[in-house]
């Protein structure tokens, strides 16, 4: 009887929280463009990401700048253009900044953002982030990272380019979106840590984060099927958050949510090792998408010939929905846990 009720309020759009009417964005139907978010071009993107001339993207190194070049290359040629308020697609980040916290010998660099901005409410932003670094050459061997997080860089740019195509149809988002590519996760989420303490747009502004680490795998935990994604940290501060990913993953994907690693108790800290937790610390809420860790993990044979593109594609359009959902349903997200 629930599940009747629960099933039929989602297809009015509405459903009961907590006693109250929470109203979901009725307006456009996404899935014509969560259905652009496809396996093929996601693997056109990672073969190049995660390619050897990438040198392995280490933090600063000529290999990350070539990537980072031709993310830009992307969002030029599918007219997604820079922030407003910022001069080009960088944010540079001084290797003092990078090296000061734990030391290390890493260059300058710098996060990669673009940006759609908003129609009706464009100074609340949406962040979806991913970082682009990964570990470099060790004793002459690259280590591509495919997963980490070749993976999450190559859906960002697929959402973006999804977005794109329904602002060119006339539904744009109603609040702006932030595409926030950081560098530096790999020695200690430093990217997104400089952007959280160098934000282009006010914190306070700043609705939610949809972070993608690690989407294109599947872990020793789930050996028969790849149709799951791990949930981490929607409800740490918003219940609304968790609510919205649980609807539009139902709506729309229909993946199996796995929350084992949401626990505040996990020994692995997931929750604090990636980089919606730079945005969570600030009192934003943040969820994190991921696959879980695979025998191939910070090893030089983490490459594009082992990811599962159809998983791929299903965890970015949930990722894309998500965030679609967040963009331009009627009222913000409440912040409503500490």
């Amino acid at each position: 009887m629930k599940k009747i009720l629960f099933l039929s309020l989602i297809a009015l759009g509405t459903s009961c929280k907590n006693g109250a009417l929470v109203t979901f964005n009725k307006n456009v139907d996404p899935t014509q463009y969560m259905k652009t978010i496809t396996a093929e071009d996601l693997k056109k993107h990672l073969y190049i990401i995660a390619a050897d001339s990438m040198e392995g993207r280490e933090t600063g190194s000529a290999g990350q700048k070539k990537a980072g070049r031709y993310l830009i290359s992307q969002y030029q040629k599918n007219e997604v253009s820079f922030p407003k308020g910022a001069t080009s697609y960088y944010q540079p980040i001084p290797a003092a900044y990078l090296n000061k916290k734990y030391g290390g010998n890493l260059g300058d660099s710098e996060n990669i953002w673009a940006f759609i901005e908003g129609s009706e409410k464009p100074n609340e932003i949406v962040v979806v982030s991913a970082h682009y670094d990964h570990v470099g050459t060790k004793d002459g061997e690259v280590y591509n990272g495919a997963d980490d997080d070749g993976s999450g860089t190559s859906a960002l740019l697929e959402l973006a380019q999804a977005f794109q195509i329904a602002k060119k149809e006339g539904h744009g988002p109603k609040r702006s979106i932030l595409f926030l590519h950081v560098t530096g996760e790999e020695h200690g989420l430093h990217g997104s840590r400089f952007y959280s303490e160098n934000p282009l747009f006010p914190l306070e502004n700043t609705v939610a984060d949809v972070n993608i680490d690690m989407i294109g795998r599947r872990d020793e935990i789930h050996p028969n099927t790849n149709n799951y994604v791990y949930i981490i940290g929607a409800n740490r501060l918003s219940s609304d958050l968790d609510f919205v990913c649980a609807i539009m993953n139902q709506k729309y994907v229909n993946l199996d949510l796995d929350y084992r690693f949401n626990d505040p108790k996990d020994p692995n800290h997931f929750y604090e090792r990636s980089d919606h937790y730079n945005f969570a610390k600030h009192g934003i809420p943040a969820v994190f998408f991921f696959n879980g860790v695979h025998a191939d993990y910070h090893k030089k044979t983490d490459e594009p010939d082992k990811i599962e593109y159809d998983a791929l594609a299903k965890r970015a359009q949930l990722a894309f929905v998500t965030a679609w959902e967040l963009a331009n349903r009627k009222d913000r997200i409440v912040v409503d846990k500490k």
